[in-house]
């Protein structure tokens, strides 16, 4: 595949996903401002390890390299085709891998040996069921340094009846005002791109059978509940809009 042709797709990707994330390049931005406080206090003189959860085709991994130069980043994801795209279009400092956080032995797939500084993910984990979201934040306990943080942007209601319908309709409402609600959305692009004939390899190489996108629709407080169960001391959301939020957990 051509890196033209990945570019054009990623960047219709990040289109689409400012459909339902109208402040997506912010949320960013707050995540790696959330990195950047870690890896300046990282220790040792090779580079900050940080790992990407579901990375998709490594939007915020590209993001966290370019910004941050000590960083190098390993992304993780079950869908070969994303990957392809991602590793089209993504530096020397990325490092892109197929693994299915459903298996316990995801963390070995990062080929990394010493601890994490840090781990990451972007509008992933809400797929993940509770009890298989609570092993990953279990192992991500474990493979953190002590100090290091995981940092998940994500849409994750406040927790009551009245005010995830508000926080919804903030998000929404955001959406209109900037005119991101124009935007392609999800299901048109996955048309698009299986019509796109240059894709045709890596759409071979996807599983036949559909990924569950079934929501765990856990709430903000829930997710930092589990993350202190997991063995983080401390975990809090740090940026909000609406129902949008970057929750941080401290190892």
């Amino acid at each position: 595949m051509q890196g033209t042709t990945a570019q054009r797709w990623v960047q219709r990707w990040d289109k689409q996903q400012e459909n339902n994330i109208p402040d997506r390049e912010e949320r960013f931005r707050v995540v790696i401002d959330v990195v950047g406080t870690v890896v300046g206090t990282a220790v040792g003189t090779g580079p900050a390890n940080v790992v990407d959860l579901g990375c998709g085709p490594g939007s915020l991994s590209a993001r966290l390299a370019a910004a941050l130069p000590a960083v190098h980043v390993v992304g993780l994801d079950a869908d070969p085709l994303l990957l392809g795209l991602g590793v089209a279009n993504t530096g020397p400092r990325v490092r892109l891998v197929e693994a299915d956080l459903g298996d316990p032995s995801w963390p070995d797939r990062t080929g990394l040996a010493g601890r994490w500084d840090a781990a990451v993910s972007s509008t992933a984990l809400h797929w993940l069921d509770p009890d298989t979201l609570a092993a990953v934040y279990r192992a991500l306990a474990e493979r953190l340094r002590p100090g290091g943080v995981f940092v998940n942007a994500d849409h994750m209601a406040p927790g009551t009846s009245t005010l995830d319908s508000i926080a919804a309709h903030v998000r929404h409402a955001r959406t209109t005002r900037v005119g991101s609600h124009l935007h392609e959305d999800w299901a048109q692009w996955w048309q698009a791109l299986g019509e796109d004939a240059d894709l045709a390899p890596l759409l071979a190489d996807r599983p036949a059978a559909p990924i569950d996108h079934t929501e765990n629709e856990l709430t903000v407080g829930e997710h930092a509940e589990l993350l202190r169960a997991a063995g983080f001391r401390e975990a809090a959301p740090v940026w909000q809009f609406g129902d949008d939020h970057v929750l941080v957990a401290v190892r």
